[in-house]
This record gives C-alpha cells, structure tokens and sequence, in this order.
C-alpha cells in the first residue's frame, strides 16, 4: 500500500471545513475581537478587518492547505517531500513543531480558565456580588495553583484522550458534534442580546461606520489593530492548517475551501460582537474595557440580567468550546509530528505528549501565583505574556512568511507546483492574475505585520 492511500484521511468535507475553522476559532474570536472592536471605533474596525482577511488570511491558508494536501505529510515532514534537493526549507518544519508546542503551554491554561467560569457561573457563585466582588474572584482564581494546574490539566488529558481515539472517531466526531453546539449556543445568546432595552444604540456603534470616532482615536493604530486581528485569527503560520489539508481528497480547490473556513471564523467573530454590545450598551458598560470585559465586566452584567445565571452559564459553555475546539485541533497537529517522527501508535503518541504538555504548561498555570516573581518581558508580565508574544509576534508572522516564499520562489515549490495543488478539483480557483499580488505584495503585507508586532505601540 501506497504511503498517500494509508494515510489518514477525514471521513467528510464537512468534517474537514469544521475542524479547520475550529482550529482557527478560539479565543482570538471571542474573546479578543470584541474587545478590539470596543476599542477602536466598532463598525469601521470590523470593515478593515474584513478587508485585510480577504487579502491576507485566506491566500496564506490556501498555500498552507495545498502545502500539506501535496505532501501528505505533518508540519514537521512535509517540506522534505516537496522541497527542491539540498534546500534548507525543512528546517522550518521544526519550528512549525515548536510553535504548536509554545502555543499549547499557555492556551490550555486560559482554555482552563473558560471552564472554571462555567462551573461557577452554573454553580451561582457570581450571585450577589458587585464589581468589585467578581474582579476579586478572577484575581482568585489566578493566585489559586491549585485551580490554575487542575484546570488546565483538565483541558490536556481530556484533549489528548479525544485526540488518541482517532482522527475520525475522536477529532473529526467530536468536532462535529462541537462546533455545530457553538454556532447554536451562539445564535440564542445573540438573539437574547438583541432583545434586550439597548441593543438598537450597542448595534449601532458595533455595526455603523464612524468616521468620527476613529479620527479621535487615530487612524494609524485602528488599522493595525484590525490587520493584525485579521491576521492572527486563523492560526496560519505553524503549520496548523496544513495538517487538515494532508488529510482531505483532491474533490476541492483550497482557495474555495479557505474562504469557507474564514467565512465561519468571521461568522463567530462578528456574532461574538452582537452578543456582547447590547448587552454594555443597555447595563451602561463601556465597550472598550479591554481583555477585563470577558472576566470582570461580562458575568456582572449576567447577575443584573433576568435569568442571567442560565445565560451566563450558556456563554462560558460557548467560550470553552471555542477555546477547546483550538486544543483539539492543535493537539491533533502535535500528534502527527509526532508520529510522523518516531512512527509511534496514535495511542503512544498521545500519552507521551500528554505527559509533556502538562509539564510543559506549568510555569504559565503557576505565573499568577507560585512564579509571579519571575516578570520575563519587564514588570507586571507573566509567562503567558511571554510564550504569547513569541508565538503570535514571532512564530506565527514569520512562519506565514516562510510559507509564501515557499510557494512562490522558484527556489522552493514555485508557483506553478502550488496552483496546480490549490486548483485540483471543484470550487474557487487561483486565478492567472493572482500571481502579481501573491508574489509582489502579499510578501510585503506580512513582513509589515512581523515588524508591526515587534514596533508598533499603538
């Protein structure tokens, strides 16, 4: 049997386009865009981050697809089997394993968090408290190791026990079954929110340009901030869609399967929005307060909500599924590095980087409390901050850069490898005169996004 036919494959399209923009739907969607958005003038914010996605996020996932659909292969091997002889491209492929790794030490920390705020908002334990109350008990939750490892330990061996079932019966079944809740969960808390007294003003600056507004706040740090959101949502750089592309058919061009997935990752973004404004707007809650919004400002708005205990618990549900969905699929792209490595079983692979990733995810979970004396990148940061920016500042930009010199240089796959991969199939084509934008250009957007991350204050 050939190495392409044993490979494992999704059993679905549908399969395949839910876990992808489950990988790419996280907290990035839910949690940050909102906020953001808040931020920086609402509804102008949201039309350039549109923008940037379409020429930016999906041809850079088209070329990550149709690198691993053309290789068969994980991250960490696939370079080798398209790669010209005597190249060093593959050594990207390690860093690509790096990056999967970094990422999973502080993302199943805060994937832990969302579940601890669903077991206590279920529980009540937000009730009769004020603002002051609710701050206190994140800053418990945070100085508390015990909750901090339990949780994020929860995250890691229920991940990885999904993950060893197999790529079918674990990943593909449970994402389903996942992401389809979500988008449910979703449309009942916006159209809760839209229901409330305020909704028509909360719609209203979410959704309606104001010049005004982002003329005061500077036009210079609005863009940036939506072209770097655009940017990061959809995870590419690491190789974690690539390994989603290794495991489909040639039915389907990838550019028209990219759009699906940003599609559906800009779906939960945006409806993340239509929960959350109204719901500031008619509690008098300021829409721009920042990363607190999720944690402090949002469960007080759950305890003057009528039934707001049951909504409550119904947005950390929404928040953990988005959260896990990334660990899922970031773990499944560990698992065939793994695997691709040693030729270990799925099952061996899975304990051992079980086993890691609970070691390896330590100092984060304990960076509130234990380890708050270690400030790695200057005074009040934590290991979070720094395996975030290494991972979404470093790792990712340049990798996507890697990515796209890869797939147009003639020293590397070349262009004409890539379209004939990307155009195999129904759908979206890469069109002839895509060329001059996705090599002139679209090289130069992200190298703009990489010195921006390290550079810009805002």
């Amino acid at each position: 049997m050939s190495e392409k036919s044993s490979r494992e494959r999704l059993e679905s399209r549908l399969g395949f386009i839910l876990i992808s923009a489950g990988c790419a739907i996280g907290i990035g969607n839910v949690w940050k865009f909102p906020y953001l958005a808040g931020q920086n003038g609402g509804g102008i914010f949201v039309l350039i981050y549109l923008f940037f996605l379409a020429i930016l996020g999906i041809p850079v996932m088209t070329m990550e697809f149709s690198m691993g659909r053309a290789s068969r292969k994980s991250p960490v091997h696939l370079y080798q089997k398209i790669e010209p002889e005597k190249s060093k491209w593959h050594l990207h492929g390690i860093v690509c394993m790096a990056g999967n790794y970094l990422l999973m030490m502080f993302y199943t920390t805060v994937a832990g968090w969302m579940i601890k705020y669903f077991v206590s908002m279920a529980r009540g334990d937000f009730e009769g408290l004020d603002k002051d109350g609710v701050a206190g008990a994140f800053g418990g939750m945070l100085g508390s190791p015990s909750i901090q490892v339990g949780y994020m330990a929860v995250v890691v061996i229920v991940g990885f026990f999904i993950n060893s079932i197999g790529l079918q019966k674990g990943l593909e079944k449970v994402s389903k079954w996942m992401m389809s809740s979500l988008l449910i969960i979703m449309v009942i808390l916006a159209v809760n929110s839209i229901l409330m007294p305020g909704s028509r003003e909360g719609l209203s600056f979410y959704l309606l340009p104001d010049i005004g507004e982002v003329s005061e706040i500077g036009w210079s740090k609005v863009i940036v901030s939506a072209m770097n959101q655009a940017f990061f949502t959809l995870s590419i750089g690491i190789g974690a869609m690539a390994i989603f592309g290794s495991y489909i058919g040639n039915e389907r061009r990838l550019m028209g399967e990219s759009v699906h997935v940003a599609v559906l990752d800009t779906f939960v973004a945006i409806v993340s929005g239509l929960i959350i404004f109204p719901a500031c707007f008619t509690y008098g809650v300021q829409p721009d307060s920042g990363p607190s919004l999720i944690f402090i400002t949002l469960p007080n708005i759950f305890n003057n909500m009528p039934l707001g205990r049951i909504w409550g618990s119904l947005f950390f549900v929404f928040m953990g599924f988005a959260a896990f969905s990334t660990v899922l699929a970031v773990f499944e792209n560990i698992l065939a590095c793994t695997m691709d490595l040693t030729g270990w079983s799925r099952k061996k692979a899975s304990i051992v980087n079980c086993i890691a990733l609970l070691i390896l995810s330590l100092p984060c979970a304990l960076g509130f409390n234990v380890l708050s004396f270690i400030e790695p990148m200057g005074k009040g940061t934590s290991f979070l901050d720094l395996e975030d920016f290494l991972v979404s500042n470093l790792i990712l930009p340049i990798g996507s850069f890697i990515f796209v010199m890869f797939c147009i240089s003639k020293r590397g796959w070349g262009w004409n490898n890539f379209v004939t991969e990307a155009n195999k199939g129904r759908g979206i084509q890469v069109k002839p005169w895509m060329r001059v934008y996705m090599t002139y250009v679209l090289p130069v957007i992200v190298i703009a996004v990489v010195l921006l991350g390290l550079f810009y204050k805002g």
